[in-house]
This record gives structure tokens, C-alpha cells and sequence, in this order.
């Protein structure tokens, strides 16, 4: 597969691919820059064999949330971020949820506010938030993600 910088009918075809899939558990782990977000990276698999995969990342104290498709070729080519403003090249701001999707003239840069989205309104739940996302994007997880809870505890008892 192409790991160039796709045209549009190629990001079409990707994000109509059912044959997407993850195969595995998922685990956040620390931020690599010492932030205290938490984040993970897994390839995805399809039958076409595309250069994509995903990276999530997930901030607690500021509330944010990002899952990312990245393209090996063209970068970010779909995402959602949840709890962060985005200001399109156009000069419009879209809310704290939001999603990019590809396209050959803006690339990731213009977003656009989901209605497919649910975050329950008692904060960022990055479980449900991810199931919503794979299922809107056609990506099937053979596996779970796990809580970032577990990891959030024990960065949390670093310092003492």
C-alpha cells in the first residue's frame, strides 16, 4: 500500500474499509514529554494492508481527549478531540468536540462539531468515548481498552 500522501478517493476508500481491526488489549502509558496526559499508539490492520494506526491520548487534570487515524504518508487524516477549541483557517472556532476529517485542498486543518458523539455530561468517560469512535469509523477492536484509571493512580504516587 501507497505511503505517500493519499488523494481523496483513498481516504474515502480507508474510511469505508469494514475490514479495519485492532487486535488486542489497549493500555495507556505515561507521556513520553513528562506531561500528565496518558497516551497509546496501535496499528490498525485491514486486508488492503493501509500504512494507518492510532494514537489516543488523554489529559485528566484539563479534561481533554483526543483518538487520532494517523496516515504513515499524510498524518492525521481523521480525529476527534474532546475538552480543546479548534480554530478553522477560515477564522470560525468549533466547540470543545470536534472532529478533523482529510481532504486533499485543508488536509486535518478544518474541523467540524460531530452529533455521533456522546460524553454523557459527567466528564470525559475515554472507554465509551473510544468504542463510539471505532464503531463511527469502522475500525473493529478485538480487544479492550483499558480504564486509564490504573496508570492516573500510579502517576499520581510518584510523588510521594
Amino acid at each position: 500500500m501507497n505511503e505517500g500522501i493519499m488523494n481523496q478517493s483513498e481516504f474515502e476508500a480507508i474510511m469505508k474499509d469494514a475490514t479495519k481491526k485492532i487486535v488486542g488489549d489497549i493500555s495507556w502509558s505515561k507521556d513520553e514529554d513528562h506531561s500528565p496526559a496518558l497516551e497509546f499508539r496501535i496499528e490498525i490492520q485491514s486486508e488492503v494492508g493501509y500504512p494507518i494506526f492510532i494514537k489516543g491520548s488523554y489529559n485528566p487534570p484539563v479534561e481533554t481527549l483526543s483518538y487520532n487515524l494517523i496516515h504513515r504518508g499524510s498524518g492525521r487524516i481523521y480525529g476527534l478531540d474532546l475538552g480543546k477549541d479548534h480554530h478553522n483557517p477560515s477564522c470560525t472556532y468549533v466547540g470543545e468536540k470536534h472532529k478533523h476529517r482529510w481532504n486533499e485542498s485543508m488536509r486535518d486543518k478544518e474541523a467540524y462539531v460531530p452529533d455521533d458523539i456522546n460524553t454523557g455530561g459527567m466528564g470525559i468517560d475515554p472507554v465509551s468515548v473510544w468504542k463510539q469512535f471505532c464503531r463511527e469509523a469502522k475500525i473493529r477492536h478485538e480487544g479492550i481498552l483499558h480504564s486509564p484509571g490504573a496508570v492516573q493512580m500510579l502517576i499520581e504516587g510518584e510523588g510521594e
